[in-house]
């Protein structure tokens, strides 16, 4: 039996060109295409599609609830890069027994978390 694969996220948004842009901007994908009216970021095997729906409000009410998880070859770049456009931190950089953390807002008010996994972490997974 073949199993399903995770390999995309549909991010909506009443504002989608604002989000594309600023997920483009501070975590630099692979790749940003349209496909048909859709914004297709691409990270590694993983696609974060954004679009705009009705039925959303313009800030999300529960940013809880789901949180991106980026893993990052360098934590401090990406976030000195965030930095740099401007984001907003929930929870600035940390080291945390060896692996690095952040958690920003994105312009929705999603939480966007940067992981710098040390090796013996990732030996542990």
């Amino acid at each position: 039996m073949t199993r399903p694969n995770l390999n995309s996220l549909l991010l909506a948004s009443t504002d989608p060109a604002r989000l594309r842009a600023w997920y483009a901007t501070v975590l630099a994908p692979e790749s940003d295409t349209d496909v048909t009216h859709y914004g297709v970021l691409r990270f590694g095997d993983f696609h974060l599609i954004i679009d705009t729906r009705a039925d959303v409000a313009d800030k999300n009410p529960e940013p809880g609830r789901v949180i991106l998880n980026f893993d990052v070859p360098d934590a401090r770049a990406t976030a000195a890069r965030m930095d740099e456009a401007g984001v907003s931190w929930l929870a600035e950089l940390e080291d945390r027994d060896g692996s690095l953390f952040a958690t920003a807002i994105d312009p929705d008010g999603n939480y966007v978390q940067i992981i710098q996994l040390s090796e013996e972490h990732r030996k542990a997974m």
